[in-house]
């Protein structure tokens, strides 16, 4: 196999763990929108689209006001509760090395991912980070991967390695013609993950980081 051309991380409990502080946000959401909260089960089965895409089904008309309640509660939690996912850091650390190309397409606001990214310390080695907003159409849609790799020379392709931990992530890296990689436990349904298939999967950060390395 060879050297991919560019790598694009998904961001929340792909390279962050994040679950705990989005179910939080949620809760906080819900409560405030008069409806039952999610458990952390059906948090971590149910979310992986943006909020643009997800709070109309949700809250219907009401769905923006849900969605700055929603923004405004993550906004006040997520830089102490955030933590990398074990063997992200040296992941990233050593890919950026070794010249590979990085970025990060995420259902994660914009201003919310790069705000994570500077807190801890990883900004430096990404060439994009795009989040949800900053393209035209946020994920499953292709968009935002073309914004990734504007200016870089690179192109969209089999070429270009998508990593992720939903079934969501590998709809988006075959929409985008890219080579879908699952990392870790996959969450969502088994449904779902079977309709988009990885084409490479990897337990965790440290067997990717190795299997890059040897290429």
């Amino acid at each position: 196999m060879a050297r991919p051309h560019a790598i694009i991380f998904d961001w929340d409990n792909t390279l962050i763990d994040s679950w705990e502080t989005i179910h939080e946000a949620l809760v906080m959401t819900f409560e405030k929108m008069g409806r039952k909260p999610w458990t952390l089960v059906e948090t971590k089965s149910r979310v992986s689209h943006s909020l643009k895409n997800s709070f109309p089904n949700l809250f219907g008309p009401r769905w923006d006001e849900a969605r700055k309640i929603y923004l405004d509660s993550y906004a006040a939690i997520h830089l102490a509760r955030i933590a990398p996912i074990a063997g992200a850091a040296a992941l990233l650390r050593e890919l950026h090395a070794k010249g590979f190309h990085l970025a990060v397409v995420s259902n994660k606001t914009g201003a919310s991912l790069r705000t994570e990214a500077a807190h801890v310390g990883w900004s430096g080695y990404f060439a994009r980070l795009v989040g949800a907003g900053d393209a035209s159409h946020d994920k499953p849609d292709p968009a935002g991967f073309r914004l990734a790799l504007e200016g870089s020379g690179i192109t969209l392709g089999r070429g270009v390695w998508y990593v992720g931990d939903t079934a969501l992530d590998m709809e988006s890296a075959r929409a985008a013609g890219t080579t879908g990689v699952l990392l870790g436990e996959p969450h969502g349904s088994a449904e779902d993950l079977a309709k988009f298939p990885p084409d490479l999967r990897f337990p965790g950060c440290d067997s990717l980081r190795q299997f890059l390395l040897s290429l």
